[in-house]
Order: structure tokens, then C-alpha cells, then sequence
């Protein structure tokens, strides 16, 4: 029922509004969870396609109350496409499996869209799915639907090791209850698909796209020629007064890490983005962790570049 509101409500609103209809396609019959939300740009020749991915557990449709991306992609030709990776913070055979046929199903349906013009990426779990699957595009690309272009990830943990660690912190803190309830329900999850880093390092390894324990370079070496930008509201004193964490208890040292050591090898394009702005959420609620941490005009301009 949630989900029929929020179709219906963006329906309405951006039609009215904006002159904008967005459209729910579905790629298997059998189960409902596989949909993508389209927004296509009013231009016959489109310049690329935005791929955004939500967080944890979240729906295509959760994104666009929260982001004014999809806005600015429309406004200079750029396909909007929204597809969600479920109860996942890891990009494992089922979830690339899952964004695969989406993307097959969307090349099928506009055989105009060129693959080597997509960037994709996403908030949070939907950042670090996004991360590894180009990595697996670049190690594959003969098993991939697209090229990419370019990868993004809006405050995402990169490093699963990192945030095992990180969840049991949080656990043992007792502070937040929020934070102890995501902690205590993605463990559980990771246990029963994955075990532990302690009892499967090597499936670890296989799903996490960076590891900053490694002295060598991991995955992290698919991304060697890939743009990467990793968006960030460095905010300690939030963090410290509202959730009782340091900088050790927030993504943004391994994503500092991984840009580094992108830079180290050759990548200039990969950029650490620090926000403008602090982040809101649509409701109002001040939030470091939110997509709007992320400039939308400056973003779309990046992407047209890239696309160029």
C-alpha cells in the first residue's frame, strides 16, 4: 500500500509540476520486487542514463522525495533510471543478477540508449552495491550489460570488514537506538548469507569493493581508470552530540583511504566530495547521512562531461 502512495504521489506531483511522468517497468512477472522507475528527459536524443540505487532495504521509489537529481537530469537529457538492490549492503550474485536484467530489460526496450553512457551509483547499501558491480563490470565486461562510465556513492560503507567491526561498536555502545536495531538486523543477515570475516575472509574479499586492511591493492584495482567520486558530510560534532560516534565510527575514513590510494595509482579522477550544504532529509531532520549532502547542478554537470 506504501509503495502504491508513493507512485501515485510522484505521479502527480511531477506531471503537474514539472511536466514530468515517471513510469514503473517490471522485468519478471514471477516477482514484484523486479522493477525500475524511469524518468525519460523530453529530448529525442538522450545523453546518457543516471543509474541511482536507494539504501538498505529501501524502494526505487524512496529516492526521489529525498534527491533533486533525477530534476536536473531531466532538465539536460539525461534518463533517470531507479532500481533497488533489497536487503543487501553487498553486491552478491543475486543482487547483480537483479540489476543486470534491469538493465537488459531497459537496452531491450530503448535500443537507442547507448551502454557506453551510463553512470551509476547510490546512497548508502545502494552506494556500495554500485561500487563493487563496476568493479565487476570492469573485471567482466563480457558478462555486463554496460560500460560505465563513471561510479558514485552518497556516504556509503565501502569496506565490509570496516562496518562488521563497526556494527558490533555500535552494539556494544548501546547509544543510538536506530543505530543498534540496523546493527543487530544486518549482522544477523550477513551471518546467515556470508558468516563472519573471521570464518569466510575469502567471500569477504570477493564482495567488498575496497578492503583498507590490504596493503596490496584489492578490488579497488578494477577502478583504476573508472571516475569515482564519494560524496561526504563531515560533520564531528553532530556525530559525537547526537549518535556518540568519532570519525572511526563513520565511513569516511575508508572512503578516504580508497580515494587516496586511487590517486596513488594513477587515478585523478577518483575525488573524495565533501558537502556544501549539511544534509536534510525530505521530512526536515538535520542528517549527515542524507542524499541531498550531494550539489545536484555541479553533479549533472560532471556527468555530462563524463557522457561527452
Amino acid at each position: 500500500m506504501k509503495r502504491i502512495y508513493l507512485l501515485i504521489l510522484l505521479h502527480i506531483i511531477f506531471q503537474n509540476t514539472y511536466g514530468q511522468t515517471f513510469e514503473k517497468v517490471s522485468f519478471n512477472d514471477k516477482d514484484p520486487e523486479d522493477y525500475y522507475i524511469l524518468l525519460k528527459p523530453s529530448d529525442k536524443e538522450i545523453k546518457g542514463v543516471l543509474v541511482l540505487l536507494p539504501g538498505y532495504g529501501e524502494m526505487p521509489e524512496n529516492i526521489f522525495p529525498e534527491s533533486k537529481l533525477f530534476n536536473v537530469a531531466y532538465g539536460n537529457g539525461i534518463l533517470t533510471m531507479a532500481i533497488a538492490g533489497g536487503q543487501k549492503i553487498y553486491a552478491d550474485e543475486s543482487v547483480v543478477d537483479k540489476i543486470n536484467r534491469g538493465l537488459y530489460d531497459l537496452l531491450e526496450k530503448n535500443p537507442s540508449l547507448d551502454k557506453t553512457k551510463f553512470l551509476i551509483g547510490g546512497f548508502s547499501a545502494g552506494g556500495t552495491i554500485s561500487l563493487r558491480y563496476v568493479e565487476f563490470c570492469k573485471e567482466n565486461p563480457s558478462r555486463f550489460p554496460i560500460v560505465p562510465k563513471g561510479v558514485f556513492t552518497v556516504d556509503s560503507p565501502i569496506d565490509l570488514f570496516d562496518i562488521w567491526n563497526y556494527f558490533h561498536r555500535e552494539i556494544e555502545k548501546n547509544y543510538s537506538s536506530a543505530g543498534v536495531f540496523e546493527a543487530n538486523q544486518v549482522i544477523e543477515i550477513m551471518k546467515r548469507e556470508i558468516g563472519t570475516p573471521e570464518t569466510n575472509a575469502e567471500r569477504y574479499d570477493r564482495l567488498t569493493p575496497f578492503n583498507s586492511n590490504l596493503k596490496s591493492l584489492g578490488n579497488e584495482k578494477f577502478l583504476l581508470d573508472v571516475p569515482v567520486r564519494l560524496y561526504k558530510d563531515i560533520d564531528v560534532e553532530w556525530q559525537l552530540k547526537e549518535r556518540r560516534r568519532s570519525l572511526y565510527d563513520t565511513n569516511q575514513l575508508t572512503a578516504s583511504e580508497l580515494i587516496n590510494r586511487l590517486l596513488l595509482n594513477g587515478n585523478d579522477k577518483a575525488e573524495f566530495k565533501t558537502a556544501k550544504v549539511p544534509g536534510y532529509r525530505s521530512s526536515g531532520l538535520r542528517h549527515p547521512h542524507s542524499w541531498s549532502i550531494v550539489d545536484e547542478v555541479e553533479f549533472i554537470q560532471w556527468t555530462l562531461r563524463l557522457f561527452d
